[in-house]
């Protein structure tokens, strides 16, 4: 019956094992849970069965646990119960494709890198090439790569 008792509480710490790993991401419940059935079935054997079957059931813990994380990797759960869906929108950038190299206006945020500018009428996403831009700076196009506007202070 003993032993009965320690492979459920290892099925269980098993159990609780791949649903942290695989099903809930981070440290939550199932982890403790499954810290908690492993070691209180090692600690069930040592106290009731003696050293010897503790020693056995310490080995036995790391040998079905690691075992098991391997047979379920190697399985096709994972494959079944991944997200297969594919992202296939596009973001619109119909501003962006009306202003052209040479084309002047003025940064609306700072630009850090990335910002905002009043380019023409077009209120569009912009990168610096000269640095940082403060807000309400002149700018100028410099080059259009894929969609992205370049931009520079315009020397006045």
């Amino acid at each position: 019956m003993e032993i009965l008792i320690i492979l459920l509480l290892l099925l269980a710490g098993i159990l609780f094992l791949l649903a942290e790993l695989f099903l809930i991401p981070g440290t939550s419940l199932a982890s403790l849970l499954s810290l908690g059935f492993f070691a209180y079935a090692n600690y069930y054997a040592f106290t009731v069965l003696g050293t010897t079957a503790g020693v056995v059931t310490l080995c036995c813990s790391v040998v079905i646990g690691a075992a098991s994380l391997v047979w379920f990797m190697r399985s096709k759960t994972l494959d079944r119960i991944s997200l297969k869906t594919t992202l296939s929108g596009s973001v619109h950038r119909d501003e962006a494709n009306r202003v052209h190299v040479g084309d002047t206006g003025v940064t609306l945020t700072r630009l850090a890198l990335i910002g905002q500018a009043r380019i023409g009428e077009y209120i569009v996403e912009v990168k610096s090439a000269s640095g940082l831009l403060d807000e309400k700076t002149p700018i100028r196009v410099t080059r259009i790569d894929g969609g992205t506007l370049w931009v520079e202070r315009l020397e006045a």
